[in-house]
Order: C-alpha cells, then sequence, then structure tokens
C-alpha cells in the first residue's frame, strides 16, 4: 500500500504537468490559424489484445500511441491535418488552413456553444492497467478451454480480450478545452460446432468501462455458448411468413440502434431529402408508450461520455417520445444546417479520424407491462434472441437472431434455428404492441461501424418487445 501511495503522488504531478503542457501547446498552435473555426484533438491510448482460437494463441500485442488532428474549416469547407506529436502544430494548423481555402465555397455556419474547461478522470473498482498480461492470458485460456473440450462436435472456438485507455485532449478557437478518460475493457467468445453439412455458431461478450471485473467468473456464459451452439444443430428452422414476435433486450437494443438510430443520425438526414420529409420532427412513429432515447450523459456505460470529440457536452436526447417523432442526432455543422441544436454525437473512433455523427448509448424506453404478460398474448409466435448479424438500406432491414424459440400457447417452446427478421422500419414501429418494464442497456463487446470509422463503442438496450406482424424468413407451411 505505501508503495502504491507514492507511486500515485510521483505520478500526479506528472498527469497535471502533462496536461497543461498540452493545452498550452494547443492553444497556442490555435493562435496560428487563419481559418473561420479551428480545433486540435490529440490522443494517448495504450492496449492490450489477447485472441485465441482453439489450441493457439492468435494475438497477444501491447500497444501505445500518440497522434491527433487538426480541423479547420473556411467558408464551410474542412481542411484536416493528422500528427503522431505535438511538435510543429502550428505548421499542422497551417496546412489543415491551406487544405480548407481549396474546397470552401461557402458560408461556414457551425452552432454556437458556451467555451468549456473540463478535466474528466476515469472511475475504475478495479483498473485493467494493474493487471498483469500472464493473468489476462489465463482468463482467455481458461475460457477457451471450456469451450474446446464441452463438445466432441465443436470445430472452431474463439476467445478475444481487449482494453484500452484513450485520453483525449481538444481545443477549438472558441475557447473550449477538456481532457477526458475513455477507458473499456472487452472478453467475446464464441464456438462454431458441426454435425454433417450443418454448421452453427453461438457466441457472446460482454464490456465494460468501470472494471476489469466484469469479465472475470464468466465460466457459466461460455459453457451456455457452446451448448447453444451444439443445440441448434438439432433445433428446426424458424417456420417464415408474417408472425407474432417477442425481442429480448438485446436484440431490441440492436434494433433501435442500427434500424432506426442511423436514420436519426443527421449527417445522412440534411444530404438526403427524401429521408429528411419521412424524419420529420412531429411525425407519428409507434405507439403512445414508445420512447427511444440517445443518451450520452449517462454513466458507467459503452457510450458514454462527458464530452463529444467536437466539445459539445454530452446529453439526452429522446428520437421518438409517446410514438411521435422529436429529434435528431446532430453535430455542430448539421445542427447549423438544419437549425436545431446540437446534442453531443460528434464522435471519432480515433485519433487520425475527423468526428461523424454517432449515436452514444440508444434505447428504447421502459414500458409498464410484465414480461409474463407479453407472451401471454401470443397464441403462436417467435421469441428472438440477440442479434447475429444483418443489413439495412435505408428503411429497410433484414436482422438473423443469434438464437430463438417457438411461442406456443404463450409457453416458451422448444429452440429453433435460422431466425430472420426482414421488413420497413416504420411499420415495425408502428406494430410494437407490447413494452416490458424490464429495460437493460448493455455493452456486448462489440462497437458500432460508419463510414470506415470501427469499432465506436456504444451502449445499446431495451425492455422485451412484442411486435405483430413480422415477416420471418424460413420454413413455410406447406414446404
Amino acid at each position: 500500500m505505501i508503495y502504491c501511495y507514492r507511486v500515485a503522488q510521483i505520478y500526479k504531478p506528472y498527469v497535471i504537468k502533462k496536461e497543461r503542457l498540452v493545452k498550452n501547446r494547443l492553444f497556442d498552435a490555435i493562435r496560428a490559424s487563419t481559418a473561420d473555426y479551428t480545433e486540435i484533438r490529440f490522443e494517448t491510448q495504450t492496449t492490450t489484445s489477447i485472441v485465441m482460437r482453439m489450441t493457439d494463441v492468435e494475438t497477444a500485442d501491447y500497444t501505445s500511441f500518440e497522434g491527433g488532428i487538426v480541423r479547420a474549416c473556411i467558408n464551410g469547407g474542412w481542411g484536416l491535418c493528422a500528427f503522431d506529436g505535438i511538435e510543429n502544430l502550428k505548421q499542422k494548423v497551417k496546412e489543415a488552413c491551406s487544405f480548407a481555402k481549396l474546397v470552401g465555397k461557402e458560408k461556414t455556419d457551425l452552432a454556437e456553444l458556451a467555451p468549456a474547461d473540463s478535466e474528466i478522470k476515469a472511475v475504475l473498482d478495479r483498473d485493467f492497467r494493474g493487471v498483469s498480461i500472464a493473468e489476462k492470458l489465463k482468463l482467455v485460456q481458461g475460457y477457451n478451454a471450456l469451450l474446446v473440450k464441452r463438445n466432441r462436435k465443436i470445430i472452431s472456438t474463439r476467445v478475444a480480450y481487449t482494453d484500452s485507455m484513450r485520453t483525449v485532449f481538444f481545443s477549438n478557437s472558441r475557447g473550449t478545452f477538456f481532457s477526458e478518460e475513455r477507458p473499456q475493457v472487452v472478453c467475446g467468445f464464441s464456438a462454431t460446432a458441426r454435425t454433417g453439412n450443418l454448421i452453427q455458431t453461438a457466441g457472446d461478450g460482454i464490456s465494460s468501462v468501470t472494471t476489469y471485473n466484469a469479465v472475470t467468473d464468466l465460466e457459466e456464459k461460455v459453457t451456455e455458448a457452446a451448448d447453444r451452439a451444439v443445440a441448434l444443430l438439432s433445433a428446426p428452422k424458424c417456420p417464415g411468413g408474417p408472425q407474432v414476435v417477442i425481442l429480448n433486450p438485446r436484440f431490441g437494443g440492436v434494433f433501435a440502434h442500427e434500424a432506426f438510430g442511423h436514420l436519426s443520425e443527421a449527417d445522412f438526414l440534411y444530404e438526403n431529402e427524401n429521408m429528411k420529409d419521412i424524419m420529420t420532427v412531429g411525425k407519428k412513429m409507434g405507439a403512445e408508450n414508445l420512447d427511444i432515447i440517445d443518451e450520452g450523459s449517462m454513466k458507467g456505460t459503452g457510450g458514454s461520455l462527458t464530452f463529444d470529440d467536437e466539445g459539445t457536452p454530452a446529453q439526452k436526447t429522446y428520437l421518438i417520445r409517446g410514438g411521435v417523432l422529436t429529434g435528431h442526432l446532430h453535430s455542430l455543422e448539421t445542427a447549423a444546417k438544419m437549425d436545431e441544436h446540437p446534442t453531443g454525437n460528434a464522435r471519432a473512433v480515433g485519433r487520425n479520424f475527423p468526428p461523424i455523427v454517432r449515436m452514444t448509448n440508444t434505447y428504447i424506453g421502459n414500458g409498464t407491462e410484465k414480461v409474463s404478460e407479453l407472451f401471454k398474448g401470443v397464441g403462436k409466435g417467435i421469441y428472438a434472441c440477440d442479434m447475429y448479424g444483418g443489413s439495412t438500406m435505408m428503411e429497410m432491414f433484414t436482422f438473423s437472431a443469434g438464437y430463438g424459440y417457438l411461442i406456443e400457447n404463450g409457453k416458451i417452446s422448444y429452440l429453433l434455428r435460422d431466425i430472420v427478421l426482414t421488413g420497413n422500419v416504420f411499420e415495425t414501429l408502428s406494430n410494437i404492441d407490447g413494452i416490458a418494464d424490464d429495460l437493460t442497456i448493455e455493452g456486448t463487446g462489440g462497437g458500432c461501424g460508419k463510414r470506415s470509422q470501427y469499432p465506436l463503442p456504444v451502449g445499446l438496450g431495451a425492455p422485451h418487445l412484442r411486435i405483430r406482424n413480422v415477416i420471418i424468413g424460413g420454413e413455410t407451411d406447406g414446404q
């Protein structure tokens, strides 16, 4: 304990000194700008990554880097210049300004915000940086051994562990400065089973921004994934056609994110007149008890942050409230172009990427029904759990459930495989006729992808949802 105390006493003044040095250098460089608006984002990051497949350690890496990006805007045109260290920043600012002059052809229009000055430290119950690489490797090997030995039908396994500490330093020509530590620890695992020509995969994962302990003691989840992969080999295909479907919270959360959340991102909307008309504030979008929310200011989840990567404070934005479209997700530029308020959703996946409009923690709000009441109303239907994959095209979606069950007379029956849901998101939202009161928000270890920026940490969630007339691809009666 004495040793740790002394380390803390030495380390703290060093950190404070570095933060002041970075802050001074960023503002000093910005003073050299000739642009209408200039910002500099400087980052440091350390990452540990371990991946195992079957009996082999595929990856065991520790990386550390620092660098950032300058953005300058002149006459509405953006110039970018990435850099590795904080030396010669004035030259990088000048280069970004010269690039911006080449493309600027209109008025610079960015929403106004009061300047901020803040330093945010991560609060970790158990810091993964204090856990040895040997202990992390032992964790991965233990989970992988459970998968490999669980059943002879398992032909492939994967366990992946990653932790990272990303520290963002930001300043702009409006006087804003912040520094923020953004930790994340992730562990995901999957098993692939085979019988004859049939192959099935099942997996799970968890992420945390508060403690290393979140990825320990997952043996039960690991064995459940292995058992489910094997069980899916003997499960019948899901019956096709229009069905009553109940989504579990994870599937409901991914649906809200993928099918609706991306349509709410304003950089997509203001460039698409047709979708802008469809996504007009005030339009009815579902039942009176339907709320869809994006909340970056929520504490302790994957998409939580204090400021976005333009210096806008994170906040809670209702996208749908009471079944009516009430908001969009914005950057400074899209908010100005659409005459709305910035929402704290300009995010970048890393140091050399510009911020674009992205979700944070996106979820469907709680209803008032008990989960059992949702099932009681179903004579025959499908219980779809988790999401294995899918695609969206404008308002159309196709999603595959990780697994699911037949519902008969209000009861969960037998396991099903190959559950594929397809439809129009707006029709599907209108067909939600049951919302339970068991909202769960989580990070599953994955991330959001957009314009080559992947994986961006996000949170997602929902209560159990019951939806009428969902089109299921699969075996139909008479086939």
